[in-house]
């Protein structure tokens, strides 16, 4: 995961970042595969995906790849892979290629989508600004349940994951950060706030 460049002065939960009126987000157009695919490639690391490959990809889900446009000029892209239980399990294990992952490990439209692996952000200028609507395209019923994950390719990325909430965690599949979704935390409760509960359920005995 790349940027070519953004930076996020204030921290924000992926959830909470702001939408911006002067990026448009939505899904991409198939005609939009060849041009955000030499965009990866200029932009993001490492990335060995085609278009062809891309494509594929695309008619499997076309809600897992996103444009950001400004005043109808393309800034860039955002690539997802919605993954179902098994692909969640071999994400965390290290068994799923995730320059080619094979369909197996993918949500079905008639899936439970149980892990949402953020594959590449490739913007320039102010496209970051989309990662606002671009988390709330994420917010959509089928994906609400899924906590998200990455692999900064670069320094900028890393900051991106700092500033919107992402942390490292333990497991096989190398340098695997996770957003989890607010609605899935625990609220900390203080010791103060125990004793008033049982002290409330006592007085109701």
């Amino acid at each position: 995961m790349s940027m070519e460049r953004g930076s996020f002065a204030a921290r924000h939960d992926f959830d909470a970042l702001p939408l911006s009126d002067e990026v448009e987000v939505r899904c991409a157009q198939f005609g939009e595969i060849a041009a955000l695919s030499e965009m990866a490639h200029r932009l993001v690391p490492g990335v060995q995906i085609g278009a062809m490959e891309l494509a594929k990809y695309f008619a499997f889900d076309p809600e897992s790849i996103l444009t950001f446009s400004r005043n109808g000029h393309l800034l860039g892209g955002m690539a997802f892979l919605f993954l179902n239980d098994r692909g969640h399990d071999a994400l965390l294990l290290d068994d799923i290629g995730l320059t080619a992952p094979e369909t197996q490990y993918l949500a079905s439209p008639n899936e439970g989508v149980s892990a949402i692996y953020i594959w590449a952000i490739a913007t320039t200028g102010r496209g970051i600004a989309g990662l606002g609507k671009a988390a709330a395209h994420l917010r959509q019923i089928r994906f609400r349940g899924a906590d998200c994950y990455a692999q900064p390719s670069t320094v900028a990325g890393r900051e991106i994951m700092k500033a919107t909430g992402f942390a490292p965690i333990s497991s096989f599949q190398p340098d695997l950060w996770c957003y989890e979704r607010p609605w899935h935390r625990q609220p900390m409760l203080m010791p103060g706030a125990i004793i008033q509960a049982r002290s409330f359920s006592d007085a109701r005995h």
